[in-house]
C-alpha cells in the first residue's frame, strides 16, 4: 500500500539537517518501529540509510523540535507488568462542553488516550472515548470515579468498555517497511517516489 504524504516531512527549522524528501522518510520510516536495542542505536540507523551518525541526531532532533514527531519511547506490554485491565470509556458528551472536558480528562495520567470521535445515532450516543489502564477491573473503575468527580461528569452517561482479549499492540506506523514483517529493518522502498 502506498503512503501518501502531503508535504516533505522535512522540519523547517535552521537546525534542520539539508537532507532530500526521500531520506527524511527513510529515517522516518527507519525509526517509527522504534530504535535498535544496541549501545549506539542512531549509529545503527545511519549505517541503514547511508547517514552520519551525527546527520541522524540532528535529524531526530529538528524533528522533535518541529513537533514532526512528538517523542521516542517505548511500547510497554502493560499485562507483563500487572496491569490486567484496561477499558475503553465511552461518554457521551454535550457538544458544548467538549472543548472544557476533553482537556480535563486527558490531563490524567492514567487516561492513556482521550480522542473525540463522531456519533452514530441513535445507536452509539458517545462521542469522547478514554482509555484506562488498572490492576484489577476494581482499580479502572475507581479512576472512572475521580474522572467523574473531578470532571463535573456526574450528569454525563458513559460506559467502561473491558478488554477480554489483545490480538495486537503497537505504536503506529506512517511509512512501509522495506521487509514485509520486518520491522527492525525498516527503509524507504523502492517505490519511495509514490510517497510524495
Amino acid at each position: 500500500m502506498a503512503v501518501t504524504v502531503q508535504q516533505s516531512p522535512a522540519p523547517e527549522s535552521d537546525m534542520a539537517p539539508d537532507m532530500s524528501p526521500d531520506t527524511w522518510r527513510a529515517l522516518i520510516a527507519a525509526i517509527q518501529s522504534g530504535l535498535p536495542l544496541v549501545a549506539r542505536p542512531y549509529a545503527e540507523i545511519a549505517q541503514r540509510i547511508g547517514l552520519s551518525e551525527e546527520t541522524v541526531i540532528q535529524a531526530v532532533q529538528a524533528m522533535l523540535a518541529q513537533g514532526t514527531i512528538k517523542r521516542l519511547g517505548v511500547v510497554v506490554h502493560h499485562r507483563a507488568l500487572g496491569y490486567r485491565a484496561n477499558a475503553m470509556v465511552v461518554w457521551d458528551i454535550p457538544d458544548e462542553r467538549l472543548a472544557q472536558l476533553g482537556p480535563c480528562m486527558g490531563s490524567f495520567p492514567f487516561v492513556t488516550l482521550c480522542y473525540r470521535r463522531p456519533r452514530h445515532l441513535p445507536a452509539w450516543p458517545y462521542n469522547l472515548f478514554t482509555m484506562i489502564h488498572g490492576r484489577d477491573r476494581d482499580e479502572v473503575l475507581a479512576r472512572v470515579d475521580e474522572l467523574v468527580s473531578s470532571c463535573g461528569l456526574q450528569d454525563v452517561p458513559h460506559e467502561a468498555l473491558f478488554s477480554r482479549r489483545c490480538f495486537k499492540q503497537r505504536g503506529a506506523r506512517y511509512l512501509p517497511a522495506a521487509e514485509e514483517g520486518s520491522e527492525s529493518h525498516a527503509t524507504v522502498p523502492a517505490h519511495a517516489k509514490e510517497l510524495r
